[in-house]
């Protein structure tokens, strides 16, 4: 695996900031907005699972058989960038971007991360990321928990799987995806049960991570809530 650092001076850590939640919840555009406002690097961890993901089904492997997918994503040729910017997502020097994103991927993305063998691996490459920079933002599902139990800030993003699943459907759409929102909402229902039932770091925040309800906030709202969150920790 390897990685491709943002652009710029590198710099000593001085904030990591660590955003979990479900699927839906506005964390890819948050904290890439977030990291783009602060200065900082970001880095969407759920990309690196698709990534995974999307290797095993081209290898025509069951996302089920854990041995298979361990096998399967071992050396895994995965390059991604950490400029908040522009996301750079690359399985074997092409990227897969879009591909990732795709019903088929997002159907078998929980059978494989819930594997401890791919999450370690991934992990690892996680934390190695986080202490490279200055300011970085992670997103995911268990970097507060797990990649990052010590981070300066941490934040759980839910809301609704009703309002999850309509701002799915609508962000899919609005990509040329086909989506059918009782499908995304069953999709999400199901998701949230397997994502936080697995042995393997379950969904669940921080015991120090500050819940924020977005079903009945704006973007910007957020946004604001959280620069507010991240200058209040700030030394």
């Amino acid at each position: 695996m390897s990685t491709t650092p943002a652009p710029g001076a590198r710099r000593v850590v001085r904030r990591r900031i660590a955003i979990d939640g479900p699927a839906g919840t506005g964390k890819s555009t948050l904290a890439r907005t977030l990291a783009d406002r602060l200065g900082g690097a970001y880095l969407d961890t759920g990309a690196m699972y698709r990534v995974a993901t999307l290797q095993v089904l081209r290898a025509g492997i069951d996302p089920e058989d854990p041995d298979a997918v361990i096998a399967a994503t071992a050396d895994l040729p995965l390059e991604i960038g950490t400029d908040a910017g522009a996301e750079r997502v690359l399985l074997a020097g092409e990227d897969v971007s879009e591909e990732i994103r795709t019903a088929r991927v997002t159907g078998a993305v929980s059978a494989v991360s819930a594997v401890p063998e791919v999450r370690e691996n991934l992990v690892a490459l996680q934390r190695r990321l986080a202490a490279d920079g200055g300011t970085v933002v992670l997103e995911g599902r268990d970097i507060g928990t797990v990649v990052l139990p010590d981070a300066e800030v941490k934040v759980y993003l839910t809301a609704s799987p009703e309002v999850r699943a309509r701002r799915r459907t609508d962000q899919d759409l609005a990509a040329g995806r086909e989506a059918d929102y009782d499908e995304v909402l069953a999709a999400v229902l199901e998701r949230d049960r397997k994502d936080s039932s697995r042995a393997a770091s379950p969904l669940r925040p921080a015991d120090d991570a500050i819940v924020v309800d977005t079903s009945g906030l704006t973007l910007d709202e957020v946004l604001d809530r959280l620069v507010e969150l991240v200058e209040g920790n700030t030394p």
